[in-house]
């Protein structure tokens, strides 16, 4: 159970929860969030409360001016602290709270008293409407929005004051060229040199504007983009953690590579092309102003224009192609970097470095060439724009001249008309460089789409069963499951039960199913077909976090994380007791390695415990699950790394600590046998064999499994 005092808005959440009728836990509400030292952050309660359908928003407001329509919501007080306010009655100046320094339990204060410790910040919040099933929409329209372009648009407002921005920034671009004609055309003849004064005043005040307002454009857009990005990698994280194993990539440096690409996609969604985007249809207006000077000299510009577009466009589909092959070939170069950084003390013990070297250098060189391809394609796409500007800009001066001949335009006009043909040419060439990044940030999005997609274990519309405590019940019900892009059964028909407080072992061959059973009782993978029951439930209405609480799982490869031992054995776990880490230490036999280390419990473990044994991992892996005391106990190969002595030492904690506990245990070993009282066999997928250990061993010893009631 969590600690009100240490994580006040949990407690919060769960206190609104309750009070709505709605069975959740502490465990369902806070999986998967980064707390801050163990708790939820103002930041993250939105995300939290979200949990249990609510809506919640952050305002800064006295106490004098929360409406009674709005309440009950939650006060962040000082020292990270933070009630429920219930009720606020102004006439009589006082208030009801909860707090959870008093197990939440409704407290009446003077508003003067809760003023003395409010931050001044409130969390409104709100149940979500949840239409009948007979009334509800179309998933179409049940959606939010796109999970990337509904995050970008949530900065709508920032993107408005940008766009006003820009209307003046470009509405400013116009007094320069305005200036110099006014200056050829009535200053210099009629030597007004009052005129010229009172004129440059007026652009050097322009100036100062437009230099002030692209710094804030600038500066708003970064925010914008930052904002974004923060909750977009926040977002794509959680859905990787968060999504079913069955979707688990084939390859991890793969996956990293693809996950790697969302940086392309915020460096096109950043300020250059949101500035190059919003100044775009100024084109208009620039060409509009030079068609007022004189309209032939449009013609210049808006050719220009076009061969800018044209030739930009017409390297798309070669860039498409150079960006998909450079997005394949860069994860599978990272995939072979990571394969080979894990597996370097196998290649170098069987000499066969030379293997992931030479696919290293052949993926490089690949890769090098299409990147270089791509490159020089966007560069040409860069200097023909250039190129062509400066072909405008001539031909903009030789009509000029004929036109000022002719006395259809005057030198002011000239000089004016060439200025903004720049003017106008600029986001044209801007726009045609981002269509050479577009093929890129749209494969890479393409990428994340398909992360995005993936089905989550705790979908966001599923209403779970709450099960705070369970007792231990385990039924198999016609089970057949296959693992992801395996054709072969690894459990095929499996039927059996297992009452809380029995222990019970899995024999078996290798490749058996049985290290799959404990994964589906874990809710690690969902069969294909039958049903998994825990205490009777299904096992996709229990919360995934709150049945992963109460489960102690040793599994037969104990996977470590960098950091210290401590820091491994309280995995998971919020606020630990440092008796019940002692305590956990001791039963799985870590006493003599913490206590002969000058670092004890702070020992670095190094990547994937790389520092310690095999055995020193699994034991690591059992401490952890004495931490838990769950009620059910999984056990996979819990000793396979272990010498004799720690072996039998763990076998005796795991016979005091589960005493009344549901027992599953995995092993080829028969000195573990001793721990359970009935035995399952599985061959090929299915069980063979069923019932008490000694009736079992011996069908096993005779050949007669057949005798063995299943």
């Amino acid at each position: 159970m969590s600690d009100n005092t240490k994580d006040p808005l949990s407690a919060c959440i769960l206190w609104l929860a309750q009070s709505h009728g709605i069975a959740t836990t502490y465990a369902a509400v806070t999986e998967g969030l980064p707390l801050v030292n163990g708790a939820l952050s103002p930041s993250l309660f939105s995300r939290a409360a979200a949990r249990i359908g609510f809506n919640s928003h952050l305002v800064q407001q006295p106490l004098s001016r929360i409406h009674s329509v709005l309440l009950p919501c939650v006060l962040l007080l000082k020292n990270n602290k933070a009630c429920i306010l219930q009720s606020l009655n102004p006439a009589t100046q006082r208030a009801v709270v909860v707090m959870p320094e008093l197990s939440m339990q409704a407290t009446e204060l003077s508003l003067e008293e809760l003023a003395e410790v409010y931050t001044g910040f409130t969390l409104y919040t709100r149940s979500e409407f949840k239409p009948e099933p007979s009334s509800r929409p179309s998933a179409a329209t049940q959606r939010k929005g796109h999970w990337f372009w509904s995050v970008v648009l949530e900065n709508r407002r920032v993107y408005r004051d940008v766009l006003i921005a820009a209307i003046f920034i470009n509405l400013f671009a116009l007094a320069m060229p305005l200036f110099v004609m006014n200056v050829y055309d009535r200053v210099v003849p009629n030597k007004a040199t009052d005129t010229l004064w009172v004129l440059a005043l007026g652009v050097g005040i322009i100036i100062c504007a437009d230099l002030l307002l692209k710094l804030l454009r600038s500066w708003f857009v970064e925010l914008a983009a930052n904002r974004a990005d923060l909750k977009l990698s926040a977002l794509v994280m959680e859905r990787i953690l968060g999504g079913r194993l069955q979707h688990a990539p084939a390859s991890v440096g793969s996956f990293a590579a693809n996950v790697q690409s969302f940086e392309s996609v915020r460096s096109f969604i950043g300020s250059m092309t949101i500035t190059a985007l919003i100044d775009l249809p100024f084109f208009l207006l620039f060409v509009l102003i030079i068609g007022l000077i004189s309209w032939p000299m449009v013609i210049p510009v808006l050719v220009g224009a076009v061969l800018v577009i044209l030739y930009a466009l017409s390297v798309q589909s070669k860039m498409q192609v150079m960006s998909e092959a450079i997005g394949q070939a860069s994860a599978q170069r990272n995939a072979g970097l990571v394969e080979s950084l894990a597996a370097n003390e196998t290649l170098k013990s069987f000499n066969a470095t030379h293997r992931m070297q030479s696919s290293w250098e052949q993926t490089t060189s690949f890769l090098s060439g299409c990147s270089s391809q791509m490159r020089l394609l966007g560069a040409s796409v860069g200097m023909s724009a250039a190129w062509i500007q400066q072909l405008v800009a001539v031909s903009m001066i030789v009509l000029g001249v004929y036109l000022v001949v002719a006395g259809d335009m005057s030198q002011g006009g000239l000089i004016a008309g060439y200025m903004l043909s720049s003017r106008a040419m600029a986001p044209v060439s801007q726009a045609a460089s981002l269509l050479t990044q577009y093929y890129q940030a749209a494969t890479s999005l393409t990428m994340l789409e398909e992360i995005m997609g993936n089905e989550q274990e705790r979908p966001a519309n599923k209403q779970f069963i709450s099960r705070a405590q369970i007792r231990g019940d385990i039924e198999f019900k016609n089970v057949s499951f296959s693992y992801p892009n395996e054709e072969r059964r690894a459990l095929n028909n499996v039927s059996f039960k297992i009452n809380a407080g029995e222990s019970v072992a899995i024999l078996g061959r290798v490749g058996s199913g049985k290290s799959t059973i404990e994964k589906l009782i874990l809710g690690l993978y969902q069969p294909n077909e039958g049903q998994v029951l825990i205490d009777g439930v299904h096992i996709e209405q229990i919360d995934p976090a709150e049945l992963r609480r109460q489960i102690s799982y040793i599994p037969q490869d104990a996977q470590l994380l960098s950091g210290n031992i401590y820091e491994n054995i309280t995995l998971g776990i919020q606020h630990p007791n440092n008796q019940q880490v002692l305590k956990a230490v001791e039963l799985a036999g870590l006493a003599p390695l913490v206590g002969s280390h000058a670092d004890g419990l702070g020992m670095p473990v190094g990547e994937n415990g790389s520092r310690l044994s095999g055995g020193q991992r699994q034991a690591i892996a059992a401490a952890r699950a004495f931490m838990r005391n769950g009620q059910i106990m999984l056990l996979d190969e819990p000793s396979s790394a272990m010498d004799s002595g720690l072996e039998q030492h763990l076998c005796e904690s795991i016979k005091h600590q589960s005493q009344n506990k549901t027992v599953v245990l995995v092993t080829h070993k028969t000195s573990l046998l001793s721990l359970v009282e009935r035995l399952l066999v599985l061959d090929g997928g299915q069980v063979v064999a069923d019932g008490p250990k000694d009736a079992v061993l011996q069908a096993l010893s005779e050949g007669s499994l057949q005798k063995v009631s299943a």
